[in-house]
């Protein structure tokens, strides 16, 4: 007697917070739990090269995802330090309402600054994000980085210590999601 053999087929994933649905390939619907998708969100932002990854999860009969990280690529960094301007980058733990974050701040001066000036950007970066963070689930803040808004906000408040050419997230992502209880 022949046992019959299992084809793969294509299903549909949702990404909730670009408004996109993509493919996945799997002998069932199950096997997508926990699977990553790597999205491009270059054409997207307007040139900007970056990377989306979300995680799948299964809601019922349809798979949907959650952000877990969000990346720009080396190579527009590269094109937007110029010569004569610093940049000035730090990486920190941050803790939102449902996980904790490590994210990763780009900024670039319109010209040479002194160690004192970086200092004092890269302080009240923290202190902005920190008190940002607090208040938002890791959704929001997901959403309002690819929107831009978190990246003016934090400009404006720190161009009364020295004006910037570029203020960007460079690398956000969810160190670990936090239970109800804690």
């Amino acid at each position: 007697m022949a046992i019959a053999k299992k084809k793969k087929r294509f299903f549909d994933a949702e990404i909730p917070l670009i408004g996109k649905t993509t493919h996945l390939i799997a002998f069932e619907l199950k096997e997508l739990e926990g699977r990553t998708i790597t999205y491009d969100l270059t054409r997207m932002l307007k040139g900007k090269n970056c990377l989306l990854k979300t995680r799948v999860y299964l809601d019922g009969e349809k798979a949907t995802s959650k952000p877990m990280e969000f990346t720009i690529l080396p190579s527009f960094m590269k094109r937007v330090v110029r010569k004569g301007t610093n940049y000035v980058e730090d990486s920190f733990v941050l803790e939102s309402k449902d996980a904790k974050i490590r994210i990763k701040p780009f900024l670039v001066t319109r010209r040479k600054v002194s160690k004192a000036v970086q200092n004092a950007l890269r302080k009240k970066m923290s202190e902005e994000l920190t008190n940002y963070a607090k208040t938002k689930t890791t959704e929001q803040i997901f959403d309002d980085i690819l929107k831009n808004s978190v990246q003016k906000d934090l400009s404006i408040k720190l161009k009364k210590i020295y004006p910037l050419s570029l203020c960007e997230i460079r690398d956000i992502k969810v160190e670990k999601e936090l239970s109800k209880k804690e």
